[in-house]
C-alpha cells in the first residue's frame, strides 16, 4: 500500500497537481492585479477606471488559489491517487506536442502549408493512410480553406512563403 501523500508510481497525484494548478493560477491572478492597478483600477469621477473589475477579479483568483493549495496539501480529502497514468499522459503529448509545432508552423510557413503537414503527418502517423490519400486529403482540406477564406470571404489568414510566392 502506498502512503499518503506519496507520488504514485504512475504519475502525479491528484492533489499535487490541484496545487500546482493552484500556483499557476495564483501567478496569473498576481499578472492581473499588477497590470490593472497600472492602467487604473480605483474609481474616477466618471465610474470605475478600466482596471477596477479586472483587478478584482485578480484578487478573486488569489485567494481561491490559496484555498484550493492549501487544501490539496493539508486537506483530510487529499487524494494520492494518480492524476493521470504515464501511457495515457504519452498518448495526450502525441497530440499536444504536434500541435504546438503546427501553431508556432504557420508563423513560418503560413496556415495553408502548415495545415497540410499537419493533418498528412497525423494521418500518415496515426491512421497509417496511404500516401496519395494523405496527400490528397491534406492539401485538398488546406485548398478549400484558403478558397473559403481568401476567395469567398476575403478574410486574410497568416500566409507564408508559398503564398507570397503565388501572389497572394
Amino acid at each position: 500500500m502506498q502512503e499518503r501523500g506519496s507520488a504514485p508510481p504512475g504519475g502525479g497525484s491528484h492533489s499535487m497537481v490541484d496545487a500546482v494548478t493552484a500556483v499557476i493560477i495564483f501567478a496569473l491572478g498576481v499578472v492581473m492585479i499588477v497590470d490593472n492597478y497600472k492602467i487604473g483600477a480605483g474609481w474616477a469621477s466618471d465610474g470605475p477606471q478600466s482596471g477596477y473589475f479586472p483587478l478584482r477579479i485578480g484578487v478573486i483568483l488569489c485567494l481561491a488559489s490559496v484555498g484550493v493549495a492549501l487544501r490539496s496539501l493539508f486537506g483530510k480529502q487529499r487524494s494520492a491517487e494518480a492524476f493521470v497514468s504515464w501511457a495515457r499522459l504519452k498518448l495526450v503529448l502525441m497530440v499536444l506536442l504536434p500541435t504546438l509545432a503546427y501553431v508556432l508552423a504557420i508563423q513560418f510557413l503560413g496556415i495553408y502549408v502548415a495545415s497540410t503537414l499537419f493533418i498528412g503527418a497525423f494521418m500518415r502517423v496515426m491512421d497509417k493512410s496511404r500516401w496519395l490519400k494523405t496527400l490528397l486529403v491534406s492539401v485538398g482540406v488546406s485548398a478549400l480553406l484558403f478558397w473559403m477564406f481568401e476567395v469567398q470571404f476575403k478574410v486574410p489568414l497568416p500566409k507564408g512563403p508559398l503564398e507570397a510566392l503565388l501572389g497572394y
